[in-house]
């Protein structure tokens, strides 16, 4: 608790732990306000006091609510199509293959459901195959702490109309499961909406990507060319020694 004193007046401010109040977007402290007034002559300037320091207070926990401002994923709605168009049943190579992806706003919500919108970032998912006993890829509501989509294919400014962009899987994409998912972004960077190319189980509509391994076909070659001589040089070497042993008998 802090206090704000003056002759007339004294501003307690409390601070209570989060845990204490079922709000989770105002950070790890709520505040309260308690104002006590001593001397009821001079109301006037005391209530001027309270209105000047109750501006400034409610300034100061308006830019503290809007840092510490999170967006959870279950609070999304599913108002775009993601589709991700590529070679079925093939497994995908890192530097090589292509994916072509197309996003819309999805008609069957109201118009105007979308003003907000400013751009639209589309992300190469982990599904939970390749999430499995790797806390580093773990899927987490709050956004900011995700790790299912850390992979960004395209980001482009919204229009509610059909989009779309072709992306060559990127080197250093490792080997997994995966899917598409599109997140609409209002003006100040924050997640409003979503698609996704699967389920809300993420067990359809995957891929596979395999990652580049660092073998190349010249190497493979030059190996199988050395292993080759080296058995030739050996019998070669057992053969010579044969010859010397007969002649020398």
């Amino acid at each position: 608790m802090s206090n704000i004193l003056n002759a007339n007046c004294v501003l307690n401010i409390f601070q209570i732990p989060r845990r204490q109040v079922h709000y989770k977007s105002l950070g790890s402290y709520i505040y309260l306000l308690r104002i006590r007034i001593f001397n009821p002559s001079s109301h006037h300037l005391i209530l001027r006091n309270i209105i000047s320091g109750f501006l400034v207070v409610s300034l100061l926990l308006s830019c503290f609510v809007a840092t510490s401002y999170s967006v959870y994923f279950s609070s999304l709605n599913q108002t775009l199509i993601v589709t991700a168009t590529f070679t079925q049943g093939k497994v995908l190579k890192a530097g090589e293959d292509q994916i072509t992806v197309s996003w819309r706003f999805n008609q069957t919500y109201r118009a105007g459901t979308d003003s907000d919108y400013k751009t639209v970032k589309v992300k190469l998912c982990y599904a939970p195959i390749s999430q499995k006993d790797r806390s580093w890829r773990k899927t987490e509501d709050r956004l900011k702490k995700d790790k299912t989509c850390p992979h960004k294919i395209v980001a482009r400014p919204y229009t509610a109309s059909n989009k779309t962009f072709t992306w060559t899987v990127e080197k250093d994409i490792p080997s997994g499961v995966y899917f598409v998912r599109a997140y609409a972004l209002n003006a100040h960077e924050q997640e409003v909406a979503y698609a996704q190319t699967t389920n809300v189980q993420k067990d359809k509509n995957l891929f596979q990507i395999q990652a580049i391994t660092g073998r190349h076909v010249s190497l493979d070659i030059a190996s199988v060319c050395f292993s080759a001589f080296s058995i030739v040089s050996l019998a070669g070497f057992f053969y010579m020694e044969k010859r010397k042993g007969k002649s020398s008998q």
